[in-house]
């Protein structure tokens, strides 16, 4: 229960704040016009694919590219959301407060973790409207849009988680972010480095450690164990790394 009323705090405190709200409108407002494009694009060439057989409809030519491009945009906010998770209340030195309460180190990490993806969940449930909206007047691939919204929700689970412990690191919420939008690039961009090497074992290790290759299987449709394995265990060590840097800071002060 304690798990529970932190992330209930940690929510309440986002939507308290002026940043969480600009980076929500923002985001609708781009992924509205994006939307807008897509369905734009569509119609133009609708007649040709009208007289192809086969030929990708709503889902994938609208719905998986906007998912995808939120994608994006996620990494680029989650660690102006995240940075302030545990630096702050370093900062303010409040988080003495939290430490002389009956919680342990595991239940304050979950607790803010859970504030701020329940955060981004809402901020997801919104992008998935316009891509829904679709079904009332076409058809949409449901098991399509459900792979691709699963991953979604997987990889920003881990900007989180990834944003969380960068944010035990240090007491400055500007450091914890551009710490944590680094390392979550270097996650996004890594399968670059495997597609120039010539050794097949680096390229194979580089392809694995790339976030975004395990999300590209969710937006053709497939859920492979090995990704769902992936992002699982990228959210644990955040957490538990989180948890042990928390717990020794504790310990030092």
């Amino acid at each position: 229960m304690m798990i529970l009323h932190i992330a209930m705090r940690e929510l309440r405190s986002l939507f308290l704040s002026p940043l969480a709200w600009a980076i929500l409108a923002v985001l609708q407002f781009i992924m509205a016009w994006l939307f807008l494009v897509q369905i734009e694009s569509f119609l133009q060439i609708q007649p040709r694919l009208a007289a192809i057989q086969g030929a990708p409809g709503l889902t994938s030519i609208v719905a998986v590219p906007l998912l995808d491009t939120s994608a994006f945009l996620l990494l680029l906010v989650t660690p102006l959301l995240s940075m302030r998770l545990i630096s702050e209340e370093r900062r303010s030195q409040t988080i003495s407060l939290l430490f002389s309460a009956p919680l342990s180190m595991t239940e304050i990490v979950l607790g803010k973790y859970l504030g701020l993806l329940a955060f981004l969940g809402i901020m997801l449930s919104m992008f998935l409207l316009m891509p829904l909206s679709l079904y009332i007047g076409g058809s949409l691939d449901l098991g399509l849009l459900s792979a691709a919204t699963l991953g979604l929700f997987l990889l920003v689970a881990s900007f989180a988680a990834v944003g969380l412990f960068m944010s035990t690191l240090t007491e400055q919420p500007l450091i914890a972010a551009i710490s944590s939008f680094g390392l979550l690039l270097l996650l996004w961009i890594i399968d670059w480095a495997g597609k120039t090497t010539q050794a097949d074992q680096a390229s194979n290790l580089f392809s694995y450690i790339s976030i975004r290759g395990h999300f590209e299987s969710f937006t053709q449709g497939a859920v492979n164990s090995v990704d769902l394995v992936y992002y699982l265990l990228l959210i644990a060590t955040a957490l538990v790394m989180s948890i042990r840097r928390l717990d020794a800071y504790r310990l030092q002060h």
